[in-house]
């Protein structure tokens, strides 16, 4: 997998400064979720997005999880990157339905979603990404 380190160095240098100037600009003391959310602003010091309206992030981390991956996979593969910038991974877990307890339920999942765990591993490999089986 290749990351583009020196921009995961920098943005975790710079962490400390971009939540000082969040803080600064809000005149209170800020939430956890908030100090990830403007640590991670496209336009450091850019002003406080309004609630409701679009923000532009620069992720250091990606998770996904098998559900909803396999849109945002195709949507990744359509942008035409050869590979992922950030660690990404897909975690095979919430396609499996539990009824009967895991010794049946997660070899019924593997067979009946097969095709989904089978395309995620194939672009994960194709495109750097870390991939979480079920039952991992």
């Amino acid at each position: 997998m290749i990351y583009d380190v020196d921009m995961i160095r920098t943005h975790y240098e710079t962490y400390g400064a971009r939540v000082k100037v969040a803080k600064a600009a809000m005149a209170r003391p800020l939430t956890l979720a908030e100090k990830i959310l403007f640590a991670h602003l496209y336009e450091p010091g850019s002003p406080e997005p309004a609630r409701g309206s679009y923000a532009c992030f620069r992720p250091d981390r990606v998770a996904m999880q098998d559900a909803t991956a396999q849109m945002a996979v195709l949507q990744f593969m359509n942008a035409g990157r050869d590979q992922v910038c950030a660690p990404t991974t897909v975690h095979c877990d919430h396609l499996i339905c539990a009824r009967k307890g895991a010794e049946t339920d997660l070899p019924e999942a593997c067979r009946v979603n097969s095709e989904v765990y089978g395309f995620l591993a194939a672009a994960a490999l194709r495109y750097g990404m870390g991939v979480w089986e079920s039952g991992a």
